[in-house]
């Protein structure tokens, strides 16, 4: 995990082959702390081709190119020196491609991208932009745009990849993003968004979402398990209450998902082993309680788990030690009584294994017997699902499915 966003994209090779329509995209972010995600995308859900002549496209570009260039502030770079003249395909950081009639004629140059990242731009976003109607991605990581996204980004009928990460974009979340019709890929994160997240954000079809490090607070939404997206980042917020019941019932796409550093309590959900091909679980420096759900058997691709910095207990059993692709386990700063004998062989096997700070008997660097007398959360009912032979996770699986497919009519 890095220290720093990066977010590589083969931007020449994806716009060469843009058409009318996006049919495939590729992103990599990783966050802050532990933050961090793979999205692979797949093609817009209904492509839309907007209307009107390559000459007349252009020239709405340059009007909106124009009036954002006019809400720069500051360019120290000079990153916008060539912003000069109706040639928008020439402007530094403006792509154009070819675009197509629906028989797939070509019909002249449009702006499909626009790529400013770390340009240390000061600004911010204007409504003209959303006259940039072939644009299929719009970069600006690391930045100093201010300010939020214009209402009029609704209107963005071909941007599938939105990147505002690492500016000092404010205010509540912006919710024109979730009214972008194909949009793919949302990452706002190092920004000091704030307040609730809304519903709307996990029923929207979007594969990644990075939101980690801003100023988010409030219960994460009940319908988190709605979402398709393969990647999911909470990191680094003000997050509180429980995660969500609905997070077990999450689609077979996940791959990543992250909560740590928030105030989020409660246990984590029974269903947490329903993800058979999630990879990365970070839920660690919370405060969650009680015992791991003998599920996490089932996360037969995991590679890292990290339940650090919590109050759980328990005895750390074999179900867990045994997962056959985990590279790192980190259980430190808990309450766990004891760990199995496949957990001290992790080490036989070059799985990070920390341990450190419980309550574990024998072991060096334990908390002290005092800290060990009172277990927090020991009263919490967490609804376990009792266990008397191994689970079988092909059955759990088939039941998550019959619990979330709707009733045959």
């Amino acid at each position: 995990m890095a220290n720093k966003c990066i977010l590589i994209f083969p931007i020449l090779l994806y716009l060469a082959t843009i058409g009318a329509a996006l049919n495939v995209g590729l992103g990599i972010g990783i966050g802050n702390s532990g933050g961090g995600g793979v999205w692979i995308g797949g093609g817009i859900n209904n492509p839309t081709t907007p209307s009107g002549s390559s000459s007349s496209k252009l020239k709405n570009a340059y009007t909106a190119l124009q009036a954002w260039k006019s809400a720069i502030s500051d360019d120290p770079n000079k990153t916008l020196g060539s912003w000069v003249g109706s040639n928008v395909c020439a402007y530094k950081g403006v792509f154009c491609a070819e675009s197509q009639d629906e028989m797939g004629n070509p019909t002249g140059p449009v702006v499909a991208g626009i790529d400013l990242n770390k340009a240390n731009l000061k600004g911010v976003l204007v409504r003209e932009l959303s006259l940039l109607t072939d644009m299929s991605l719009l970069h600006l990581n690391s930045n100093r745009f201010t300010g939020t996204v214009p209402y009029s980004f609704k209107d963005l009928a071909s941007l599938t990849e939105l990147d505002l990460s690492n500016n000092q974009f404010y205010g509540p979340f912006p919710t024109p993003t979730l009214a972008i019709p194909n949009l793919l890929y949302l990452d706002l994160r190092f920004n000091s968004f704030s307040g609730p997240l809304p519903e709307d954000l996990f029923n929207k079809e979007l594969d990644a979402i990075f939101l980690n490090n801003n100023l988010f607070d409030g219960q994460i939404p009940s319908n988190l398990g709605n979402s398709p997206a393969s990647v999911i980042n909470l990191a680094n917020n003000k997050f509180s209450g429980n995660i969500p019941f609905s997070f077990g019932y999450m689609g077979p796409r996940l791959k990543e998902i992250l909560f740590l550093n928030n105030q989020l309590t409660g246990c984590i959900p029974e269903g947490v082993g329903l993800w058979q091909d999630l990879q990365v679980l970070d839920v660690s420096f919370n405060s969650l309680m009680g015992h791991l759900p003998d599920s996490i058997s089932c996360l037969t691709e995991i590679e890292v788990l990290n339940f650090g910095h919590n109050q759980l207990s328990g005895v750390l059993p074999d179900l867990v030690c045994s997962l056959k692709n985990l590279v790192n386990l980190t259980v430190a700063y808990n309450f766990f009584s004891g760990f199995s004998q496949k957990c001290a062989q992790l080490s036989f096997r070059n799985v990070g294994f920390d341990f450190s700070l419980n309550c574990i008997s024998g072991r060096s660097m334990q908390r002290p017997e005092s800290q060990c007398s009172l277990i927090p959360g020991g009263g919490l009912n967490c609804l376990r699902i009792p266990v008397v032979k191994p689970l079988v996770c092909g059955s759990l699986f088939h039941t998550q499915k019959t619990i979330s497919s709707p009733p045959t009519p």
